[in-house]
């Protein structure tokens, strides 16, 4: 079954609108999710609470806010979508954490499966050491 344009975009709105747990609900529990790079967060997590809590909880207790998410760009091609997302917060240490992802997206069924996802290491490496030193 293929997935189209209108489908992504509800999927991820629950993203910019906070509801992270409703974008999650359209996540199998058995996600093939990768964070591609060499950063702290980077890995292959095959389960979605192995992702969670390697990811977005770890991320969470080193900003001031939470990550607000805002699409920038959806492609799709049959089952597959390309998602380009703005992430902004506030680092404890006082600067933007502006980054941009990019997520590779595969659904089964209207369910995301598997994602490769983007993102500036760089800055994501900065954030976590600053906050785990």
């Amino acid at each position: 079954m293929t997935i189209d344009k209108a489908r992504v975009q509800q999927i991820f709105q629950n993203l910019e609108t906070g509801d992270a747990d409703a974008f999650f609900s359209h996540v199998s529990p058995d996600v093939d999710w990768t964070v591609m790079g060499t950063h702290p967060l980077a890995g292959h997590y095959r389960t979605l609470d192995a992702f969670r809590k390697s990811t977005f909880e770890r991320l969470t207790p080193c900003l001031t806010q939470p990550i607000q998410l805002v699409l920038q760009h959806i492609f799709v091609e049959g089952n597959t979508a390309i998602v380009e997302l703005l992430a902004t917060s506030k680092s404890r240490a006082g600067w933007d954490f502006d980054n941009h992802y990019c997520w590779i997206v595969t659904f089964a069924d209207h369910t995301i499966v598997e994602v490769r996802a983007y993102l500036d290491s760089a800055m994501v490496a900065k954030l976590i050491t600053e906050h785990e030193a």
